[in-house]
């Protein structure tokens, strides 16, 4: 195994957990779309709005490939890196995917609709978009609740997890 990434909706704590469980493990983290807003130059809102979903999720493509490469890392993935079938092969050929499964509202308590999430403008599209998801995030490898519990002790659980496989 030489990457983890993180899935699950927004607000799951992937960039928290992210960080703790490299620390835990001795490897990098990777936040997917803190490198995209690098390259780009630019926020997430600011692609979205100038040049929309479709130009995104090429990006989110383009830099998973690129990441999928770099050994010994944790990936922190976007809320909806995973809907591209694409991507998902990408991630099970090249690492183990762990979702970090929360309730919505946990999720909607912890993302602020202040526009910095494109998709989380209203509660009731958002939970529609979360719902639609689940499917797709109960695909990764590892289930792990993520519920209002410190990232260190849900990095340790994935830890544990991981030692299993």
């Amino acid at each position: 195994m030489e990457r983890v990434y993180l899935v699950g909706f927004m607000g799951a704590g992937k960039t928290s957990v992210g960080r703790a469980l490299a620390t835990q493990l001795g490897w990098s983290f990777v936040d997917l779309d803190a490198e995209i807003e690098r390259s780009q130059k630019m926020a997430i809102r600011d692609i979205f709005q100038k040049s929309g979903e479709a130009r995104f999720r090429k990006l989110e493509s383009e830099h998973l490939k690129l990441l999928s490469q770099r050994p010994r890392a944790v990936i922190a993935l976007g809320g909806g890196a995973t809907v591209d079938a694409e991507n998902r092969l990408v991630m099970d050929a090249t690492g183990t995917s762990v979702w970090l499964n929360v309730s919505f509202a946990t999720a909607a308590r912890r993302v602020s609709m202040d526009g910095t999430r494109p998709l989380f403008k209203d509660p009731e599209h958002a939970e529609r978009l979360y719902e639609s998801r689940l499917p797709i995030y109960k695909l990764a490898r590892i289930h792990v609740l993520a519920d209002n519990r410190p990232p260190a002790d849900i990095a340790g659980e994935v830890v544990m997890r991981l030692r299993q496989l």
